[in-house]
């Protein structure tokens, strides 16, 4: 059984992709940063499932714990699959931005992909196939007021995957990004109002956690080996 690390996994779209990964079959490490209760929970609905799952902490913006943790889990073998998830935002127009705004950001998303990405590459590269999905964003295309570090960072992760994308594809590891539009989780419902969804999304309406952990799934599976170093929106028509 092939192993699938998903990091930030404890969020509303993470917990889905989690969960959708395992019904396809592989083993899910479900990482969380602070809130591991929630990462045992979906681990164990998960297995109540049939499915096969475990947990793991560790914040993916510091390069010490991140590699330690991973370690740990490469003791056992190679993880195969790995969805680069994790990820936050702290929106303020630049000229009014912090400095530390800026800097987590950037650390969540794009400093974690290098510390969670690097440590698993030889492992999965040794086993001659992989799959590296990274979860960027609509903003990280055609950007967002409020939102230019999260732009930033979710840009940054379509260049990164775009590079590493050919450095491994003769070893038969594809690596895509795919960038969600407006998706339906508890927290978009605080920011966007059905009357703002209309106006910004052509089709009227915000997707579902389910559809994109389905195309997830299907970049993760042995149906998408063709398909590397690709960008892949999922926003209702948004861009």
């Amino acid at each position: 059984m092939k192993r699938a690390l998903v990091t930030g996994a404890s969020g509303g779209i993470g917990a889905v992709l989690a969960q959708t990964l395992a019904r396809a079959g592989l083993h899910v490490i479900v990482h969380a940063n602070s809130n591991i209760e929630r990462a045992e929970s979906v681990a164990a609905a998960i297995r109540g499932e049939g499915g096969s799952a475990e947990t793991i902490a560790f914040d993916v913006a510091d390069p010490a714990a991140s590699r330690s943790a991973l370690e740990t889990l490469l003791a056992v073998g190679p993880i195969q699959v790995l969805i680069n998830n994790a990820g936050l935002h702290d929106d303020a127009v630049l000229a009014g931005m912090q400095f530390e705004q800026w800097r987590k950001v950037i650390d969540v998303s794009l400093n974690g992909f290098y510390n969670v990405t690097q440590p698993l590459l030889l492992p999965m590269l040794r086993t001659r196939w992989g799959r590296i999905i990274s979860m960027s964003s609509v903003a990280g295309i055609i950007g967002n007021r409020g939102q230019a570090n999260y732009a930033a960072a979710k840009a940054g992760l379509i260049g990164a995957s775009k590079s590493l994308a050919l450095e491994v594809a003769s070893r038969g590891v594809t690596v895509n990004v795919v960038a969600p539009g407006v998706i339906a989780t508890p927290m978009t419902a605080d920011v966007f109002s059905k009357e703002q969804i209309d106006a910004l999304v052509p089709m009227k309406r915000a997707g579902s956690p389910d559809e994109v952990a389905d195309l997830v799934a299907f970049l993760a599976s042995d149906h998408a080996g063709y398909i590397t170093a690709q960008v892949i929106s999922i926003n209702g028509g948004m861009a």
